[in-house]
């Protein structure tokens, strides 16, 4: 199964025999709460989730967006509607962060069948997709969560990575550099690790660049899949967006969902600035 579909291709599936779960994973980072924009207007039958409060843990020693409890996590999708075995789209306004993260959430913990809505809810209605401000009260889903299906890195594991594979850096240039830090503790990047921006993986439409062109950028970056691949980013959001780019491009990869929330806040974690990995 692909990663990604189009608005074309869920319009099609959606019309027939067995169309899939839809959530609505709109998010803006220190922005308002989207429930009152998913309420104004989602795509039909979609489940809002939301990604502080239902895909991320209670902010502290694991980062600003820790990965939700297994348990907690997997109510939420059965409440949602997600059962084993039937398919899943998840989208959100257009950025396409937040849907990845709910995406690489479930992929961690063993729903095969999801995909991510190319371009979000822009690419619906710029298809002509029509929007809905009914309430949606979807049946009880039977999902049970099982950890592990991509791989997950901790700090130690993401500083080993650095050095014997390819460590992934998806936050915006200057923040890897060390120029600017407008939210976390320090600036600067994990030492070892590439910097690769998340903006670079999508045109300006939002949508994902094509498959080949992705790989032949994460190859520049040593990202081939010859050696391990892991990523981060600020507080694992936009990171599990660069893992969907990767699994797009055909090669594997780790997050680091701690991120460098985390990994600042510990003052005995070396920091390197500069555009060089070291």
């Amino acid at each position: 199964m692909t990663a990604t579909l189009s608005a074309s291709e869920l319009m099609s599936e959606l019309a027939g025999s067995r169309p899939p779960v839809l959530l609505d994973i709109r998010w803006q980072l220190g922005g308002p709460d989207q429930r009152p924009a998913y309420e104004a207007g989602h795509i039909p039958g979609a489940v809002y989730v939301d990604l502080d409060r239902e895909l991320a843990g209670p902010a502290g020693s694991g980062g600003r967006h820790p990965l939700p409890d297994p348990e907690a996590f997997g109510a939420v999708m059965r409440r949602a509607g997600v059962s084993a075995g039937a398919p899943v789209v998840v989208y959100d306004g257009g950025l396409g962060w937040a849907a990845a993260r709910a995406w690489w959430l479930l992929r961690w913990t063993g729903h095969a069948e999801v995909r991510v809505l190319d371009g979000g809810l822009d690419a619906w209605t710029a298809a002509g997709g029509a929007v809905s401000a009914d309430a949606v009260s979807p049946m009880e889903g039977d999902f049970k969560p099982t950890p592990g299906g991509l791989g997950l890195l901790d700090a130690d594991g993401a500083a080993a990575l650095a050095r014997k594979g390819v460590l992934l850096d998806a936050r915006a240039g200057e923040r890897y550099r060390g120029e600017v830090e407008p939210i976390d503790r320090v600036g600067g990047h994990i030492p070892g690790a590439v910097s690769a921006p998340t903006s670079e993986n999508v045109g300006a439409d939002g949508r994902f660049l094509p498959g080949a062109v992705l790989r032949g950028r994460f190859e520049g970056l040593g990202a081939s899949g010859d050696v391990p691949v892991g990523v981060y980013c600020g507080s694992g959001v936009s990171g599990a967006h660069e893992v969907l780019a990767l699994e797009v491009a055909g090669v594997a990869a780790a997050l680091y969902a701690g991120s460098w929330s985390q990994w600042s806040s510990d003052p005995d974690r070396p920091v390197a600035t500069g555009p060089l990995p070291q």
